[in-house]
């Protein structure tokens, strides 16, 4: 269960970094940057720990999978983006393609 936890927190970790990239203006924010550093390191230090247990295509699909719903929703509230019907009809099959992993595969350790 801890490997699904470790997942959770690389995506959560990548989606704040992802945010702050965006409010650091290429580089030219201090806070925002080391926001964005620090968040990077440590979704890639807890993608790490995932893939002690969980394939590295698997985990890699859910963590793109969830993140680009997470950041869209993200991008939405802060920054007041919004998305058209084929754009939300696309992370609606990346969401459907994340269930399909998790519910069916074999490959998906639970």
């Amino acid at each position: 269960m801890m490997n699904w936890l470790y997942l959770g927190l690389a995506i959560i970790c990548e989606v704040i970094a992802t945010s702050a990239l965006k409010a650091s203006a290429g580089f030219t924010r201090p806070l925002p940057t080391v926001i964005l550093a620090v968040g990077y390191g440590a979704a890639f230090y807890f993608l790490s720990l995932t893939l002690r247990s969980i394939p590295v295509g698997i985990a890699y699909a859910v963590w793109s999978g969830v993140g680009v719903v997470l950041i869209s929703l993200v991008a939405w509230i802060l920054y007041g983006q919004e998305l058209d019907l084929p754009a939300m009809l696309g992370i609606g099959l990346i969401v459907a393609g994340v269930i399909v992993l998790n519910v069916f595969s074999k490959t998906v350790s639970h």
